[in-house]
């Protein structure tokens, strides 16, 4: 168990890549990832951005035999889960 900052970002968006995120699952042994990330505006709604890195990775990682458990959109005000809205 244990977590890796992958990227961080400005005021209003940051930038993911799918490759980094695997690979710090791969060299970590990983079978199972949880993504998460924060929406400093408060809208915990998934952007068209989250949905897309969301589909690449989770395709990318069953090619690695990974399991994508949940995408978290973390809020001050609440959350949002990927597989608690059946979107994985």
């Amino acid at each position: 168990l244990g977590y890796t900052l992958i990227s961080e970002g400005g005021i209003t968006e940051t930038c993911a890549d799918v490759r980094v995120i695997l690979q710090a699952a791969l060299l970590t042994n990983s079978v199972a990832i949880i993504l998460a990330h924060n929406h400093p505006s408060g809208n915990t709604k998934p952007s068209r951005q989250d949905m897309e890195i969301t589909k690449q990775v989770k395709d990318a990682a069953r090619l690695m035999r990974i399991t994508v458990l949940d995408h978290l959109i973390l809020t001050d005000a609440g959350y949002y889960s990927f597989a608690d809205e059946g979107e994985l």
